[in-house]
């Protein structure tokens, strides 16, 4: 075995102390949360850019068993966001030039409080948290994420939707100067994503705002994104500038482009294929960004969340709803 001297080692190859010192604390924390997650989330917490701004006050929710995150190379470098490119790596490579601030968002629809809001007034009445889902793309590959945000639910609540309000409708910002992928008719941009009230007010939705406790990268949907950790990926739609409340099911993008493949519900469902791949099973998404090397395990129902929203579809056919 080599051991190097220690002229030889650089400076940024030395644990820092502080990191050390926390790193002890997470270990005494490990029957709070599990140590595996704990160490997981201690090695990606090393790895992240100086430049990524740190959230600060966010309450950590404890992670399910058995969910260990992946890392934050994995979580911002294999990722889709088609306004920057087709490919898993385009997101992260084309999105130096997007401007996530300021920011506003319109809330409009069938609600008593209506109007432009800034990020800040969105956002900042709020408790973050940090909550590790497994996220789910219909592409048949997985993750772990440790998302930063605050519940949906919680934030629609302060505009007092109607009783006319049965659907929530969402639309991404359209900056084709900034969003290369947005030059071409991948989709019918801008991108419009939509939920059942009861979807987006159920306690697991979540705004997500950030990332493994840093503000949310350009390639993960900054400043504003969403997150059903129940449903496949292409739900979690990305830089929202519009939220509606509608009385009518809204267009989703997905289900305009190629209705027979995504349709507007988007459960998880290993039961029902997709016309071009099974969905029975899953690539997990580990180190070397997505290696096809990478395990498979079987998909699970509502991607593991059966438990707490399977009631949302009582009476509802997951096969002709899907």
């Amino acid at each position: 075995m080599l051991i190097r001297k220690a002229p030889d080692i650089r400076p940024s190859e030395i644990t820092p102390e502080r990191v050390f010192r926390d790193r002890r604390r997470l270990l005494k924390a490990a029957g709070f949360i599990g140590a595996s997650a704990l160490l997981a989330e201690a090695r990606a917490a090393d790895t992240i850019p100086a430049n990524h701004r740190r959230l600060a006050n966010v309450k950590k929710v404890p992670a399910p068993a058995g969910l260990t995150p992946n890392t934050f190379e994995e979580v911002t470098g294999y990722n889709n966001f088609y306004e920057f490119g087709t490919d898993k790596s385009d997101p992260a490579a084309n999105s130096g030039k997007f401007r996530p601030k300021p920011w506003k968002v319109a809330i409009e629809g069938e609600a008593e409080v209506t109007g432009s809001f800034d990020f800040d007034a969105l956002v900042s009445p709020h408790q973050l948290e940090e909550r590790i889902y497994r996220f789910r793309c219909v592409e048949a590959w997985s993750m772990v994420i440790p998302w930063v945000g605050i519940p949906l639910g919680d934030v629609l609540k302060r505009f007092k939707p109607s009783s006319k309000a049965k659907y929530v409708a969402f639309e991404t910002v359209m900056r084709p100067e900034e969003m290369p992928g947005q030059r071409y008719p991948i989709l019918d941009w801008p991108y419009v994503e939509g939920l059942t009230i009861a979807e987006a007010m159920h306690p697991l939705t979540l705004l997500v705002t950030g990332v493994y406790g840093v503000e949310l990268p350009a390639q993960n949907g900054a400043p504003l994104r969403l997150m059903v950790p129940w449903k496949y990926g292409f739900k979690s739609i990305k830089s929202i500038v519009r939220i509606r409340f509608t009385e009518q099911q809204p267009p989703t993008s997905w289900n305009l482009a190629a209705p027979d493949e995504y349709g507007f519900y988007a459960n998880v469902n290993p039961k029902v294929d997709h016309p071009r791949w099974s969905q029975a099973s899953e690539r997990v998404v580990s180190s070397g960004l997505g290696s096809l090397l990478a395990s498979r395990v079987p998909t699970q129902p509502f991607n593991g969340y059966a438990a707490q929203v399977a009631s949302l579809y009582t009476g509802l056919d997951l096969a002709r709803n899907f």
